[in-house]
């Protein structure tokens, strides 16, 4: 068995102790500074206060100051920090890490440098010491989970990306569980990528409901599906383009990072019921009050992308025109424009040639 840390004790990385601990593993759960109430309710053994599920009584609950201690000795440090907590993990763990550690992220999102965009395992490995950078290779989970399913037991199935396959396989083995299926996968560029952009992604195609429910319209079989499919397939389109523009792998857009995740984004998980609130007619304001304070990295992604974008079309690596999806949904969360999708610009349809 391991000894595992766990940096972040927002619903992810609290819901992944429960596989983590029911395999007998030592699991540690570390909170960020935003994260004391959390960590008070489990001290005190109450429920988990946002996915109101107890965590198993053997997790070891630690506050942010008492980092040092919940890092010493661990085989396996695992960053469930929200996108927008990137830095302080960067400036409060990447400096604690030592050769001892297997580091592996939960924590989804890209970084635009102002030239190139860069997943966040490059961006971790950047802040360790530099004597480790090369030789602790941070690698990410992604793929469908939607935390609160993995805290009540049901069967979820993720991919685990890194550099150093030998460190995948490893980890991957003591991840895993008879529901907590895990598999090694060395595209590190296109799965993190895939698992960056549906985020965005999600909220696009969750408008097609938030317009059925705009028209009063009741959930059945007869609603807005034709909408939302040709949404959920534009978005893929797009997915491939800018992966194939990044260096990723295409193929990991068809599979658990990319339409996968995709999917459970936009049906389970915060970023659906986010697009939903904007199909209907709410302003973006008024969607983020309804939201009751949840993380929406959506909003993040796509400022990153509006900016990314546009390098990528000067250096000739994204035609322009080719992510319509992509720009009206910048348009509608970022400028509070509303919502009209550009179906006839969908699947290349308004892209410009090459010069």
């Amino acid at each position: 068995m391991a000894t595992l840390t766990i940096v972040g004790a927002g619903m992810m990385g609290s819901a992944l102790c429960v596989p983590l601990a029911e395999r007998g593993h030592e699991v540690r759960l570390v909170g960020t500074p935003l994260d004391r109430e959390i960590i008070d309710a489990l001290d005190a053994k109450r429920p988990h206060p946002k996915m109101k599920v107890a965590l198993p009584p053997a997790v070891r609950t630690f506050h942010a100051e008492q980092m040092v201690e919940a890092l010493r000795g661990a085989q396996f440090v695992a960053l469930g920090v929200s996108s927008a907590g990137i830095d302080w993990a960067c400036q409060h763990v990447a400096p604690r890490i030592t050769k001892e550690h297997s580091v592996f992220m939960i924590t989804k999102g890209m970084r635009f440098d102002g030239t190139r965009l860069h997943v966040f395992p490059d961006v971790f490995e950047a802040a360790l010491p530099e004597a480790l950078r090369g030789v602790v290779r941070p690698a990410a989970v992604a793929g469908p989970c939607i935390a609160g399913e993995l805290a009540r037991r049901v069967p979820t199935c993720v991919l685990l990306t890194g550099r150093d396959m030998a460190m995948l396989k490893r980890t991957a083995a003591v991840l895993r569980t008879d529901y907590y299926h895990v598999w090694p996968d060395d595209d590190v560029v296109g799965v993190e990528a895939c698992a960056a952009l549906k985020n965005a992604y999600a909220m696009g195609v969750a408008f097609a409901a938030g317009l059925h429910e705009k028209h009063d319209g009741a959930a059945g079989s007869v609603a807005m599906h034709n909408y939302e499919s040709a949404v959920f397939a534009q978005a893929l389109y797009e997915m491939r383009l800018i992966v194939r523009a990044v260096g990723g792998e295409v193929s990991s857009v068809a599979g658990l990072a990319g339409a996968g995740d995709l999917d459970v984004t936009n049906n389970g998980g915060r970023t659906g019921r986010f697009g939903r609130l904007l199909g209907r007619g709410l302003t973006v304001p008024e969607a983020i009050e309804k939201m009751e304070g949840a993380t929406l990295e959506c909003l993040a992604i796509l400022a990153q992308m509006r900016e990314a974008t546009v390098a990528m079309r000067a250096r000739g690596e994204l035609a322009a025109g080719t992510v319509p999806l992509l720009d009206h949904m910048a348009a509608v969360a970022l400028d509070g424009e509303a919502v009209d999708m550009p179906f006839d610009r969908f699947f290349g349809a308004g892209a410009e040639p090459r010069p």
